[in-house]
């Protein structure tokens, strides 16, 4: 790429100073850490390692990056596309071959969505890879509209009110992943992508389902934004202002032996006379 224009310079900086506060607010990266940078051939995965690479040269920490990509064996996928990029960029990587494909394929029936089960395949086949080489971190490209919108797909579909946290540890213990793109917007990244001209691989196993629940969550959000900007960034901030008094969760608060204090000062009422 040549020289940078005005806005995308702007926007560059942007993604750099968002990424760098969200890694720094959930301390994401520690001195010494080997962070795996879960690559997909999308727009988010790219804008990831390019962002981390940047943190990397400039963060008063050291820290290595491996990247990863897993191969699930797609018809027409574009094998050579990820290892020539990455070469060209002197970044350590790792494909990773595993059918998942033929498995979602076979399990799930024609026309239903395939997302969730490739999505848990995928993130299984990850974490044991992190495990063998030793991986301190897994880097997912997760952005800002993708935590949003898992939050109402749980709420509206699944009846819990969780969505994606920028940093977690799985279930096991044995993975922190990370997600450095927390902060961003979809947008931002997209118009990134489009001006470094990341070489984007597409997903032919769920990119044609249109009616995906997602995809309508999306377009609902899509179109508040449209009406009350900054809507989104709003939902965002709620989800690190959790008031767990203000809910209905039982083990998040106890309800039960919630009673009037005695030791508490007894309040002055104004007496108005009529």
């Amino acid at each position: 790429m040549g020289t940078l224009s005005v806005n995308q310079n702007k926007l560059q900086k942007r993604l750099r100073r968002l990424a760098g506060e969200a890694v720094a607010d959930y301390n994401m990266i520690e001195d010494g850490d080997k962070v795996m940078v879960c690559l997909s051939g999308g727009k988010d995965s790219y804008t990831m390692l390019d962002v981390l690479l940047h943190l990397q040269k400039v963060a008063p920490i050291a820290f290595s990056i491996v990247a990863v990509n897993m191969d699930q064996k797609q018809p027409g996928f574009p094998e050579q596309v990820l290892p020539a990029y990455l070469e060209q960029l002197g970044v350590e990587y790792h494909i990773v071959e595993k059918d998942t494909y033929s498995v979602v394929k076979e399990l799930i029936p024609e026309g239903k969505t395939t997302c969730s089960l490739c999505s848990r395949l995928r993130r299984g086949t990850l974490y044991n890879f992190a495990d063998q080489i030793g991986a301190t971190k897994m880097a997912l490209g997760h952005h800002r509209d993708d935590i949003v919108e898992t939050f109402f797909l749980n709420m509206f579909f699944n009846g819990s009110l969780k969505a994606m946290p920028p940093k977690l540890l799985a279930d096991d213990g044995r993975n922190v992943v990370i997600r450095p793109l927390a902060y961003c917007h979809e947008k931002d990244i997209q118009a990134y992508s489009n001006f470094k001209q990341f070489p984007i691989i597409p997903c032919n196993l769920c990119g044609s389902q249109e009616n995906l629940q997602r995809q309508v969550v999306k377009d609902m959000l899509v179109d508040w934004e449209r009406k009350t900007p900054g809507r989104t960034d709003s939902i965002f901030r709620s989800l690190q202002n959790v008031m767990p008094s203000q809910l209905a969760d039982r083990n998040l608060f106890d309800f039960h032996n919630l009673r009037i204090d005695d030791s508490a000062p007894v309040r002055i009422a104004n007496v108005v006379n009529l």
